[in-house]
């Protein structure tokens, strides 16, 4: 057998070694210049928009939901066609997560649904980007702004996209990230939150923070000495540190590289699957220029299974992304059932993620494409 292929991989270099090693060697590896150094090169790959950095992307969902304010008796509306953070995290703060069908192409969040979706007490939209294809932000913008909502666009897989030519991360009150190592860029384990809003901002940085107020100013007991910080409301340790901060300004310089390298595997694929009749190979909206962080094949016919274990059985390690969030026991046992969002459902009973990552070759690419077209005779 051929050499596993794994469906992700991280791509790290010598230049990246040495930016980690760096740290290592001076004063710094948890909060320190880093980091700074990190939230301004980001900012520069989000049009301006200012960051704050935190330990992975289900950190900057949890921080994002807190700087909004989402608390008991609040709402989310968000999609069920995302890895189950998107969801959790607006409930570990006390909200109702209102689930909100998909389109049936892009398998992002459809306005309509979610304009039918939100309430009075809606506090939050959370789109999601699936596979980095940007969800209708400017629609969704209007469903939002309805409701006197917040927009939150969870780009965890995204960073790098434009949508209208307009970079994620202007698009939404608050856009979240993930740093993981089969993501677009990488950290190890990472995040960041950022928004146009210094009031969110402040907000965010202090959750990331336990909330710790250091600011004579602003704290209550001021004259107790140069040492005293105290909390003024609850937070939690979200700090990315240094070292891994180094890591991600190093990539960041190749983001753009990584991106064109994605978009020819993703249009090798494209062009080897397109006449196998019993596959859809994802769309792709004018109005979008996406980061493809996935390549969600979709298979026809209830087959989806079988080309998974075919493929797995020749060392190709597809995934499925992802089991709807509301199937999972967490949410069934609130009193979520199947059937609540049909075209997500549909989807996932289809989709499957091949290899995609900027390291693969074509002739790896080609491997895949070969052992589809064989299962299918094709």
């Amino acid at each position: 057998m051929s050499e596993f292929l794994p469906y992700g991989r991280q791509s790290v270099s010598d230049e990246d070694i040495a930016a980690v090693t760096e740290v290592l060697r001076g004063d710094w590896l948890t909060t320190g210049p880093a980091v700074t150094r990190f939230e301004s090169d980001l900012a520069e790959h989000t049009g301006g928009v200012p960051a704050v950095a935190v330990t992975s992307g289900t950190a900057a969902l949890h921080v994002a939901y807190a700087a909004a304010g989402v608390g008991n008796g609040d709402e989310v509306v968000t999609s069920p066609l995302t890895f189950v953070a998107t969801a959790a995290t607006a409930a570990l703060h006390g909200a109702k997560v209102v689930f909100a069908d998909t389109e049936p192409d892009t398998g992002n969040l459809d306005p309509a649904a979610a304009r039918a979706a939100v309430t009075g007490r809606t506090r939050v939209v959370a789109a999601v980007d699936y596979a980095g294809h940007p969800a209708e932000l400017d629609a969704l913008r209007d469903v939002a702004d309805e409701a006197g909502a917040l927009l939150l666009e969870d780009a965890a897989h995204s960073i790098g996209s434009t949508w209208r030519g307009k970079p994620v991360g202007t698009l939404a009150d608050l856009t979240t990230f993930s740093f993981f190592a089969t993501k677009n860029l990488t950290t190890a384990e990472g995040g960041a939150v950022v928004s146009p809003s210094a009031r969110l901002l402040d907000r965010a940085r202090a959750f990331r923070n336990h909330g710790l107020v250091r600011d004579r100013d602003s704290q209550r007991h001021p004259d107790e000495g140069g040492w005293h910080q105290e909390v003024h409301a609850f937070g939690l340790n979200y700090r990315l540190p240094d070292v891994l901060c180094a890591l991600g300004s190093s990539q960041l310089r190749r983001l753009s590289a990584f991106k064109r390298r994605r978009a020819e595997l993703h249009a090798r694929y494209d062009a080897g699957l397109k006449d196998v009749t019993d596959v859809l190979t994802p769309v792709r909206r004018a109005e979008a220029d996406p980061m493809w962080h996935l390549y969600p094949l979709r298979v026809l016919g209830g087959r989806r299974k079988a080309l998974y274990d075919h493929l797995r059985e020749q060392g190709i390690g597809v995934q499925v992304n992802y089991i709807p969030a509301y199937w999972h026991p967490v949410f069934a046992d609130l009193g979520y059932r199947r059937g609540l969002c049909p075209n997500a459902e549909t989807y996932y009973s289809q989709e499957l993620s091949l290899p995609l990552f900027a390291d693969l070759t074509d002739s790896a690419a080609d491997r895949v494409i070969d052992a589809v077209r064989s299962f299918f005779g094709a």
